[in-house]
């Protein structure tokens, strides 16, 4: 099967959670001294190309404006937690995301504070789409 151009492989995965943890702007060198340690010229190379291929996804900005290029997340975790998500809910569960859930609320155990969030969250979205569906009855 075919890769989509957004998918993020787990090497360049390693990538983005160096800069998500970093919260700003990373130079190659860093990134490469977190993660190879005892690392050659041979990871830099490693991390230089797994950064253009980031950038090509348009995953990661470089900023060329010091000597030195520092590189930045444009991916949120969140935004890539989602779209993996619903990648898995297409592929396994026919687009649904009811087993997702079932399967993380039954099979986790969930803290008082999680179900809490969760159920804001069930609560906050059903009234912004009930808030939508008022104005779109109203402008009909």
């Amino acid at each position: 099967m075919a890769r989509t151009p957004q998918d993020i492989t787990d090497a360049e995965l390693a990538v983005l959670q160096v800069l998500w943890d970093a919260g700003d702007s990373v130079p190659i060198r860093r990134i490469t001294e977190v993660l190879y340690p005892s690392g050659k010229a041979a990871q830099y190379a490693t991390v230089q190309k797994l950064l253009e291929r980031l950038e090509t996804k348009e995953c990661v900005e470089r900023d060329r404006s010091a000597p030195v290029h520092v590189f930045s997340a444009t991916l949120g975790r969140d935004e890539l937690v989602g779209r993996r998500l619903q990648a898995v809910a297409e592929k396994l569960c026919g687009g649904s995301w009811t087993p997702l859930l079932t399967q993380l609320v039954q099979g986790q155990r969930l803290s008082h504070q999680d179900r809490h969030l969760l159920r804001q969250l069930i609560h906050d979205h059903d009234a912004a789409t009930a808030r939508k569906e008022r104005r779109g009855r109203e402008h009909a």
